[in-house]
Formats: C-alpha cells, structure tokens, sequence
C-alpha cells in the first residue's frame, strides 16, 4: 500500500499516471477535479499526533496515515517532509521515483514525456533531476 500527499498526487496527475498507484489522499491543488474522481472511496480521515515542525497538515496526516496503515511507502514530494518522514522511520518515494520506478519494471515502456509535462506544469522540478532521472532510465 501506498499513502500519497497530495501535492505529489497533482505531479502524477499531470503526468496522467494516477493509475500506477494506490492512494489515499485528497486535494485542493490544479487537477483537483480529475484527483477527486480518481481517490472516490479511497479516503481515509486519521488523528494526528505528531508534533508540527513545519509541515503542513496534509504532510502530516499522510505520514500519520503511513504508520496507522503500515503502509509500504509514503508518496510524497516535499523536501522537508521527506526529510521529516525517513528521519520517523517511513519509506518515501516521490511522484517522479513512482514513474522512473514504473520503467524499471516494464509497467511503462517511456517516462520521457511524463517528464516533460512535468516540467511545463507549475509545479517547481529541477530540470538537473529530470536529467538524472532520465539517463538512469536509460532516455
């Protein structure tokens, strides 16, 4: 099982590879419409107990959700909350590691143009990272 943030949800949206997971999450970010379809059922509410350091709330609930569920990996996106999370024991990955994860795999023959809707999008990437990413996958 996967938690998502949601901000790491809006990437995977925009890249059109919502259905390479398993989510639980909500948004209020662009894509929010086509978000809210997809996560129909998959929604659940927790209690947090975590001391803020930071973090928005949504960070916070998908970490709490993550050792609720026992989850296998937290997606998420944020840098501070990544940080955050593996210091806490959880194993992150983001949006862009799900698609490049999905090339290793053979689940997806080509993330190049995942990528470069990524990059288009107002969602800030480092173009040096979709670089890397792209020679690791052999692109």
């Amino acid at each position: 099982m996967i938690i998502g943030d949601s901000s790491a949800l809006v990437a995977l949206s925009i890249m059109e590879r919502l259905d390479l997971l398993e989510e639980v999450a909500v948004s209020s970010k662009p894509e929010g419409i086509k978000l809210q379809k997809f996560l129909v059922g998959k929604v659940i509410d927790v209690e947090l107990d975590i001391t803020k350091i930071g973090l928005g709330r949504g960070e916070l609930e998908a970490i709490s959700l993550y050792k609720t569920m026992n989850a296998k990996f937290l997606l998420i996106d944020d840098r501070r909350a990544k940080k955050f999370a593996q210091l806490n024991g959880v194993h992150v990955i983001g949006s862009i590691g799900v698609v490049l994860l999905a090339k290793e795999l053979g689940k997806v023959e080509s993330i190049r143009a995942d990528l470069e809707k990524l990059l288009k999008s107002n969602i800030f990437v480092s173009k040096h990272l979709i670089e890397r990413v792209l020679l690791r996958a052999g692109e």
